[in-house]
């Protein structure tokens, strides 16, 4: 038997098993993962990583009682214990209304068009050769004083999911990584910064080198840099910290959220919450997407949905619990652990690009702040209060001038979204992505 076809009889068996226990519904989950990591520091390895996992989770419904249970071990004669398991726990918990299967079962659509892995495994040597290009570019840039260090990474996991429905649904995704830290100056006015990219393929990655040089121009313009002083400014953000912001959107609309009323969106559906002309996406069928599937983590199919439509506020992220609180559907947005029950999450998130450049964009701020790098988590979901550490780069005159840090920038997400502007520069390297973004005035809390 193929190693898919004893993934799918092995999740079989335990459904099975789950019937017999007294489970009225259950589903199942199999996850295989292998990883290989290479860390380069100063010409030497660092550290060497190697690991494979394999997880089953199984979920049980009694009557609307449910419980979860999870293994590392898929041999047949331990099914059964593990099914019991379940449905005792089950059988001693409240019932949730809310909870169940999907409504409706659908077969999953071939995932092979979206191109998920490209059946690469590089070895020791390849990734070794990745993080010393890295490396060694950083080291050779003049100014720069240390390194530490560059990894090269690949990774392969495959999921399965089947339901006593009759889902059964496997995908395959492959990742290759590169990541580099260059330091520039000394002792107390050292100052660090990093690049990184995956791809699923490995032909998609961006040169190690470029990496490498990228890391340690962003550490050398970071040299001695001064504390702003305090004032209320427009705050440009880098593509890099860009995305956060869209983040914070997918957690506020998040049906679980909602559901439970903790969102400051809760009552926002269809109202104005971002300037004309700014949309943003959650695209599951991008092809080689980081998160990228045919269907979520209870089986429903996925497509592609504007969660913001030219400014409004369009959709929300939801699994079948969440949907029946709200009285609506799923959007195809489970996602789903071995440890656990479904919640509801985004794939591949953007905004999508506005029509000036980031140039146009900073070139109207006068007097401004550039942001780089975001710290802290200030952002409270309840209410929309923002607030984080940050570092970057003052703008004066429309242009980007000295380094600045130890500074903190605060508003509300409201303000922020309705005051927004995008530029023109979006790429897709990350899970959440966006353009230049401009906040047309926040506080800076500094000197």
């Amino acid at each position: 038997m193929s190693a898919a076809g004893e993934r799918q009889a092995a999740l079989a068996a335990l459904l099975a098993a789950a019937k017999r226990a007294g489970a009225d519904a259950a589903d199942a989950v199999w996850v295989d993962s292998e990883s290989l990591s290479v860390t380069r520091r100063l010409g030497k390895i660092e550290q060497l990583e190697r690991s494979e996992s394999r997880d089953i989770g199984l979920r049980v419904f009694v009557g609307r009682a449910v419980a979860a249970v999870s293994s590392n071990a898929a041999e047949r004669d331990g099914l059964d214990a593990l099914a019991a398991r379940a449905v005792a726990m089950a059988r001693v918990v409240p019932e949730d209304r809310f909870a169940g299967l999907a409504e409706t079962v659908t077969p999953p659509d071939d995932a092979g068009a979206l191109e998920l892995d490209d059946g690469a495994t590089p070895d020791v040597a390849a990734l070794l050769a990745r993080a010393a290009a890295a490396e060694e570019a950083v080291l050779a840039t003049p100014g720069i004083t240390n390194s530490d260090g560059a990894e090269a990474g690949h990774s392969r996991t495959t999921a399965c999911l089947a339901t006593s429905a009759g889902f059964f649904g496997e995908v395959t995704r492959g990742g290759h990584s590169v990541s580099v830290t260059a330091m520039a100056g000394s002792g107390t006015e050292m100052q660090r910064d990093y690049d990184f990219h995956a791809a699923a393929f490995a032909a998609d990655l961006e040169d190690p080198e470029a990496l490498g040089r990228n890391a340690a121009a962003r550490a050398l313009r970071r040299l001695n840099p001064t504390r702003p002083r305090t004032a209320s400014l427009p705050v440009v953000f880098d593509p890099r910290v860009a995305g956060s912001l869209v983040s914070h959107l997918a957690g506020a609309v998040n049906g679980a959220a909602i559901a439970r009323g903790t969102s400051f969106l809760k009552d926002r559906m269809g109202d104005q919450i971002f300037p004309t002309g700014v949309t943003i996406i959650d695209d599951p069928r991008r092809r080689r997407g980081m998160r990228s599937r045919t269907y979520d983590g209870e089986g429903v199919p996925t497509a592609p949905r504007a969660l913001v439509k030219d400014g409004s506020l369009a959709s929300w992220l939801l699994d079948w619990r969440s949907a029946r609180q709200l009285g609506l559907a799923s959007t195809g947005h489970a996602a789903r652990a071995t440890t656990g029950g479904p919640s509801p999450s985004a794939t591949n998130l953007y905004m999508c690009a506005g029509t000036e450049s980031a140039d146009a964009l900073i070139g109207a701020v006068t007097l401004g702040i550039y942001v780089t790098e975001l710290m802290g988590m200030g952002v409270n979901l309840l209410t929309g209060d923002y607030s984080r550490g940050a570092s970057g780069f003052m703008i004066r005159d429309g242009r980007i001038a000295e380094p600045v840090a130890e500074f903190t920038i605060a508003g509300t997400l409201p303000e922020m979204w309705r005051d927004l502007a995008a530029a023109d520069d979006l790429t897709f390297r990350h899970g959440t992505d966006a353009p230049t973004l401009r906040v047309a005035r926040m506080t800076i809390a500094g000197a």
